[in-house]
């Protein structure tokens, strides 16, 4: 069995991560797996039926996973396909600022660190597909303030280098994977809006293929993003903080 393509996960602890290594695999794609914890991935790696490595990632140390990233491009020759997947979320109604500044640390100064430095060596190979599981929370504030700002951030980052790649001239091509709300779907156990995993990393895949620069996943988010952007500003607050009314004894 020969290998047709290499690709990067980064940030490949998730469920959806493993779901997105297991169906590269079927495709004869040689993986790189890049997790803060390495020996967590080492028996999931020995179920795929093509070369993998697991490799560390210091996500809130941007000039160390930058050596990570670049000694593993280096050695591997380049990669065809990155897809970033990192990410932290969190709510505390105290409003403690550790939980913001990880926030930041993570989705802001990390992601910009391995965007910026696979981008760069991209340029250097000459062609790439660079993508990143993003969230439509980035569309409007709410109550995990620096998490909704982060996926603003992370949305306007991949714009920007979309622009570049098209200013260089380069067959490079930013993908931005925006995912509905599936954790807050899993918690509500809303069945119209929760997706089965191979689904949603089905139609990922397929998006990439297709050299998508914005998708929403699963398709049906698409309206719910629609909506959302729509919302008065009133309305939307409505929905987050609106206390319930006692009800009449």
């Amino acid at each position: 069995m020969t290998t047709i393509a290499t690709a990067m996960i980064i940030g490949a602890s998730s469920q959806l991560s493993k779901e997105l290594a297991r169906q590269l695999a079927t495709q004869k794609v040689k993986l790189l797996l890049f997790v803060q914890q390495p020996e967590l991935l080492t028996e999931f790696a020995k179920t795929l039926p093509v070369s993998v490595e697991v490799l560390p990632l210091s996500i809130a140390e941007p000039a160390k996973l930058i050596e990570q990233i670049t000694t593993a491009w280096q050695q591997e020759n380049g990669a065809h396909l990155v897809i970033v997947n990192t990410g932290m979320n969190g709510y505390d109604a105290t409003l403690p600022w550790q939980l913001e500044q990880d926030i930041i640390d993570v989705n802001v100064k990390g992601f910009a660190a391995i965007c910026h430095c696979v981008f760069k060596l991209m340029t250097e190979q000459g062609y790439g597909q660079l993508a990143a599981i993003n969230s439509i929370a980035g569309q409007r504030g709410g109550p995990s303030m620096a998490y909704h700002a982060s996926k603003a951030f992370a949305a306007n980052y991949f714009e920007g280098l979309s622009m570049h790649a098209q200013r260089l001239k380069l067959p490079i091509t930013i993908s931005d994977i925006q995912l509905g709300l599936l954790d807050k779907a899993a918690l509500q156990q809303n069945q119209f809006l929760l997706a089965p995993l191979d689904k949603v990393a089905k139609q990922i895949l397929i998006a990439l293929q297709k050299g998508k620069r914005r998708v929403y996943v699963t398709k049906r988010w698409r309206f719910v993003a629609w909506l959302n952007r729509l919302l008065p500003e009133y309305i939307y607050n409505t929905r987050h903080w609106k206390p319930k009314k006692n009800q009449r004894k």
